[in-house]
């Protein structure tokens, strides 16, 4: 758990040097950064689906979800597990459903 939050530490502060000046403050960019962060690893923790081809962003709290998911089951999924982390005001979703071209 602790080698999880360091991790995620880093990887926010990695995160926050390119945004910082793009109409965001420091906190508001960190914050983003985090919970970006935050849902990543919930993806990469959930065992049931494979959620690690989906991208995700974060802009004043609220999570973007993009990408390509082989079912609805497994949208059902991301969003879920991106609403559960803390400091999520909302999530969308633009994932397509369907397998691989």
């Amino acid at each position: 758990m602790i080698r999880h939050r360091l991790f995620a530490a880093i990887l926010a502060l990695v995160l926050v040097a390119p945004l910082v000046g793009c109409g965001k403050t420091l906190s508001e960019t960190v914050d983003d950064a985090e919970i970006t962060t935050q849902v990543k690893t919930a993806f990469v923790n959930d065992t049931t689906v494979n959620l690690l081809r989906i991208d995700v962003d974060t802009v004043k709290r609220v999570v973007t979800l993009s990408g390509r998911v082989e079912t609805k089951d497994q949208e059902t999924k991301a969003i879920a597990l991106a609403r559960k982390v803390k400091g999520v005001a909302d999530v969308k979703s633009t994932l397509v459903i369907g397998p691989d071209r």
